[in-house]
């Protein structure tokens, strides 16, 4: 589950990187609609994102779990109060 929710968390965080890249909002392109903002993206080209998005944070999620598996990052080696602790 662990895993499940790291992949989750870093496929949101990619996709909030992605989404204003290239983005062309309706008073650039001179074709607001009626109702709309005219920052409202002409075309978000949503599904194309979503793939780059995937493939990103695929390999961000591979590079994390096997700095997690192969222990070199542990509980303890990012523990900044272990000192402040064991004083009190």
């Amino acid at each position: 589950m662990s895993a499940i929710a790291l992949f989750g968390i870093i496929w949101f965080l990619v996709l909030f990187i992605v989404l204003p890249i290239r983005l062309e909002t309706q008073a650039e392109t001179g074709e607001v609609e009626p109702g709309t903002p005219a920052s409202a993206p002409s075309d978000a080209k949503i599904v194309q994102k979503f793939k780059i998005v995937t493939v990103v944070a695929v390999a961000l999620w591979c590079v994390a779990a096997a700095v997690l598996i192969s222990g070199l990052l542990t509980l303890e080696s990012i523990d900044f109060f272990q000192e402040w602790r064991e004083s009190y």
